[in-house]
């Protein structure tokens, strides 16, 4: 069998933007907001890894001096990588120690949404070390919901869908995934998850 987790939010704690959005004084819709302004969502670029760290910034930049909405003109210019800057998960023990034992009997990876600069932090730690195998957005030119991240993992894997098992914290991945057959699993608790997928340790 192929196990499936995402990182952020299963494997280690989501990563909140509270520090980055005060630093810039603007909400999490204005963030976002600013990243679609244009022809192209900078921010999904970023996680598809058609940009790094310092184009997403220099951008980002860009389409704030460029704004002409009043809010935005109390926005800093962005002079080093927040997102490296403020990132600091913390693991999930629990989840940890299920995969661990997942292991001894099955293929298990990671498939998760990731930028350049948690991509390093992550790797600094560690933390990819616990799979196999780790299929990044970042890396495969594919981010989660759309069904082909996990047909590109299929595919890496040579597993069809009713081998495969999945679980991730945003309930639209766990629905894509579900659409293509594999066995999907909305993530709530590591003792949760443990309790569906022990007959498999």
């Amino acid at each position: 069998m192929l196990f499936i987790f995402d990182m952020g939010g299963v494997v280690t704690n989501t990563f909140l933007l509270t520090q980055l959005y005060k630093k810039l004084n603007i909400t999490t819709e204005d963030f976002y907001k600013i990243c679609a302004q244009g022809t192209e969502d900078i921010w999904h670029l970023f996680q598809i890894g058609k940009i790094n760290s310092q184009q997403f910034w220099s951008q980002f930049n860009e389409r704030v001096a460029a704004s002409k909405e009043e809010k935005f003109r109390n926005v800093p210019p962005v002079e080093n990588d927040l997102f490296r800057l403020y990132f600091h998960p913390s693991k999930n023990l629990e989840t940890v120690e299920l995969i661990q034992k997942l292991k001894k009997k099955h293929r298990v990876v990671c498939g998760t949404n990731t930028i350049d600069s948690h991509w390093e932090n992550h790797m600094e730690r560690g933390d990819y070390a616990f799979f196999n195998q780790t299929y990044a957005s970042n890396k495969i030119g594919c981010a989660k919901p759309d069904p082909h991240f996990f047909e590109l993992i299929l595919e890496a894997e040579q597993t069809a869908p009713e081998n495969a098992f999945f679980t991730d914290d945003k309930a639209e991945n766990v629905a894509a995934a579900a659409s293509l057959g594999i066995h999907a699993e909305l993530f709530t608790s590591a003792a949760e998850l443990t309790e569906k997928w022990k007959i498999y340790c």
